[in-house]
């Protein structure tokens, strides 16, 4: 398709979703809920050919070379459609949070005004290799009101297909627009260049992928962006950290599904306590095939107890890796660790192994972080973790939304001013 054929096709669907979005700011919890029930259903009954159409992806994946970390993000199976269609009905049963008010005052000159939750209009997903985000998006915008633009990558084109084609059903089950819900049905980057430019129609845009797709849409959209770069998560292990927990949590944050952006790429190991904590916590990475880069003061106490590991490089410390790779530097201080996470990490999600309150207290006031943990895993930087039944994304932006955005952070607001027939003098 020519570029003018291809601005026109995304112009289209731009002002198609603006119309549609004002009909959904007016739509009852009782419809939105009602689609998603449908979804929940659709998505169901139609595993079969949901896992055939990412049967094809996945083919293509392995042709294309793709690693094994980048084909596990690819891949749909059984219980993740499962996980999925429990995601949906977690939405339903999610507060609405439009017309929330915010605050409610009555003005010396009798004005009532209020703040009310309302949708932000029209949001633009840009995503890349997650069969779930079609989903996710969808009808976290729908439950909030907004209409949604998806533009899927080439990696995943035929499982977005797949899904997306199942929503305009839900809708008209629900008396809504079909098009509240619209997939771009291409790849081109041409299409994308124009859906970055329509702040006429488009209100937010939100990527979803690799640190070069992040900044591509960053760089080039007149559309506000909501975004994070990259995961470069850390956990540290303090000198009072409780043996057992600081290697279950370290492993799982490392290990439970090594592309994910809220996987830990970072260890940190307090001096005082490295010797006896970090070769009981490398053992247990390397049984799990993880390759450790150590600085100096890590691999000299490896290497004394054979644990394989090689010598990190600068760059290391400041990697996500997404792979089944960890950089590992011991630290002299509670508040060298804090220096270094903030100095180093991507403002995602970082974690504090530790039994001391105080300790513990400081770090999560000191780490300027989306999502702070003590004694738990980065994994649960998520939002159906965090019980918004799912997230369009996890924000390191520090305006307007910050950490996984559910549906109130898919929401704004504005003012309802009642009077009985002030005027301003």
């Amino acid at each position: 398709m020519m570029s003018a054929d291809l601005a026109q096709l995304v112009t289209t669907i731009a002002q198609r979703a603006r119309a549609a979005s004002l009909a959904l700011a007016t739509a009852t919890p009782e419809q939105k809920n009602a689609a998603l029930t449908r979804l929940a259903e659709l998505i169901a009954a139609s595993q079969d050919a949901l896992l055939a159409a990412n049967a094809r992806d996945l083919a293509e994946a392995k042709n294309n070379g793709l690693t094994d970390a980048q084909i596990d993000r690819l891949t749909l199976t059984p219980a993740r459609i499962a996980q999925l269609v429990e995601s949906v009905r977690q939405v339903v049963a999610l507060t609405d949070p439009v017309g929330e008010v915010l605050e409610d005052a009555t003005r010396p000159n009798g004005l009532r005004i209020r703040r009310v939750r309302v949708p932000i209009g029209v949001i633009g997903i840009i995503y890349e290799a997650r069969p779930n985000v079609t989903i996710d998006c969808a009808i976290l915008c729908l439950k909030s009101g907004n209409a949604s633009i998806l533009r899927g990558g080439r990696e995943i084109f035929n499982t977005n297909t797949a899904f997306a084609a199942l929503i305009p059903d839900a809708l008209r089950h629900a008396g809504l627009p079909a098009d509240a819900v619209q997939l771009i049905p291409t790849t081109d980057r041409a299409a994308l260049n124009t859906l970055l430019k329509l702040d006429q129609y488009v209100h937010c845009i939100i990527p979803r992928g690799g640190e070069s797709l992040i900044r591509f849409v960053t760089e080039n959209a007149t559309v506000p962006v909501l975004k994070h770069y990259n995961g470069i998560c850390f956990v540290y292990l303090d000198a009072a950290a409780d043996a057992d927990i600081a290697e279950r949590v370290t492993v799982n944050a490392k290990t439970s599904r090594v592309s994910v952006c809220n996987s830990a790429e970072q260890l940190l190991v307090h001096r005082d306590a490295a010797e006896t904590l970090l070769p009981r916590v490398a053992r247990a990475l390397v049984a799990k095939n993880v390759s450790l880069r150590c600085d100096p003061a890590s691999a000299a106490i490896l290497a004394r107890e054979n644990i394989p590991h090689t010598a990190a490089t600068e760059a290391d410390y400041r990697t996500e890796f997404l792979d089944y790779v960890m950089a590992v530097r011991v630290v002299d201080s509670l508040e060298t660790a804090i220096a270094t996470i903030n100095r180093d990490s991507s403002a995602h999600s970082d974690a504090i192994i530790t039994r001391d309150e105080p300790t513990a207290r400081r770090f999560l006031a000191a780490v300027d972080s989306a999502a702070v943990f003590w004694n738990t895993s980065t994994r649960f930087n998520d939002g159906f973790e965090f019980g918004f039944g799912a997230e369009i994304g996890i924000s390191t932006d520090r305006l307007h939304a910050r950490g996984p955005m559910g549906l109130r952070e898919l929401c704004s607001y504005k003012f309802l001013v009642e009077g009985t027939g002030q005027v301003r003098e």
